[in-house]
């Protein structure tokens, strides 16, 4: 490009090596789970069953549906049962296939919920959390199989050559908007229809037909780029309470630098990325959950899709340490212990950071 004199610059330079060199850990990974290696979907399952039955009074296993090829979409419910009135709080990861560190984290916090749940006593006291590590268990076992970067299911197609649709593409909300395609060739096809994909469906079937939860905190764990993404991803106006969002937003940052000392920006989809329509954030929003958040994890492209297997547990930390701050706030928020005018106070006290180069298709 550089004879042609087209400005360039290297996100990844040596994509190659970085996938040789994570095959060879990978192929020193144990049989069961643990967070020094990326693992398949067979070890992440075993794990969820083997640590629900091993806290029966905290954790709760439940099928929310079978993906295209067949593979169960398999939660964890975690929390104190003996408060019935509690907040409940959703993650999901894996909705794109090649983002491996994002089951490993949500298996990590699982982990530490269930194996450490004496430190973390207030929030299972006041919180029901739902994690799903993996909701295209498809894709997920291709990119460990056949293509490292594959992005989207594997469900038929009008093109027998192109399979798969973009589950963030896929929800109902701003569906077939800018930022999406309609072309089953493209990593941003969004299907033939809003909830085509049983992946989509069973998340969305789930949440709503579970009236007696009280949802109030939706999180969906995407890589790569280090931000904090709320709604909207389908248009460039920012929601009515699009202040409250950057709160707990912010308090999340903060906490995440504190542990390693990784930043991260923050911001509505569209301050920082192109648009993109039909994501499951914009469409947790519409349907009923206050607070509604993408977190992209590390890096900002030095390794990008590959980032090595050891940056697994720190990644894990930081990010925990950034939902926990979360869920502190939304807590006192909702037990009405701040001031009135404690977000506005908040948000015009900080200074909001925007992205100022647009990365394709990491949202």
């Amino acid at each position: 490009m550089s004879s042609y004199d087209i400005e360039y610059k290297y996100k990844t330079k040596d994509l190659g090596r970085i996938i040789q060199e994570e095959d060879k850990v990978n192929a020193k990974r144990a049989a069961v789970m643990d967070w020094t290696s990326y693992h398949r979907i067979e070890t992440i399952h075993q794990f969820l069953d083997d640590v629900a039955a091993e806290h029966p009074n905290l954790a709760e296993i439940i099928s929310i549906g079978n993906s295209t090829e067949n593979r169960d979409l398999k939660l964890i419910k975690i929390g104190n049962s003996k408060n019935e009135t509690k907040l409940a709080i959703w993650i999901d990861g894996g909705i794109h296939a090649r983002e491996w560190i994002t089951p490993a984290v949500t298996t990590w916090i699982i982990n530490q919920l269930l194996n450490n749940s004496a430190q973390y006593a207030d929030l299972l006291n006041a919180f029901d959390f739902y994690i799903i590590p993996s909701t295209n268990p498809d894709g997920y076992e291709y990119s460990h199989e056949t293509t490292r970067l594959w992005r989207k299911t594997r469900s038929l197609t009008t093109n027998k050559d192109c399979l798969g649709v973009d589950p963030n593409r896929n929800y109902i909300h701003g569906w077939s908007g800018p930022g999406s395609s309609d072309d089953p060739c493209s990593e941003i096809f969004r299907g033939y229809a809003p909830f085509s994909e049983p992946e989509t469906r069973a998340m969305k079937d789930f949440i709503g037909k579970s009236v007696n939860v009280n949802w109030q905190l939706y999180l969906t764990i995407h890589s790569y780029s280090q931000v904090i993404l709320s709604p909207w991803g389908y248009k460039y106006e920012l929601p009515d309470d699009y202040k409250d969002l950057m709160v707990l937003a912010y308090a999340a940052a903060e906490a995440i630098k504190k542990v390693h000392g990784t930043e991260y920006e923050v911001g509505a989809v569209t301050e920082i990325f192109e648009p993109g329509s039909g994501g499951s954030d914009d469409w947790a929003k519409a349907s009923g959950f206050k607070y509604s958040y993408t977190y992209e994890l590390r890096d900002t492209g030095e390794h990008g899709f590959e980032l090595p297997s050891d940056q697994i547990i720190p990644t894990s930390e930081e990010t925990w340490a950034g939902i926990q701050a979360m869920a502190k706030v939304l807590l006192k928020v909702t037990n009405h212990k701040v001031q009135n005018n404690y977000a506005s106070s908040l948000f015009a006290s900080t200074t909001l950071v925007i992205a100022t180069t647009i990365i394709k298709y990491m949202y």
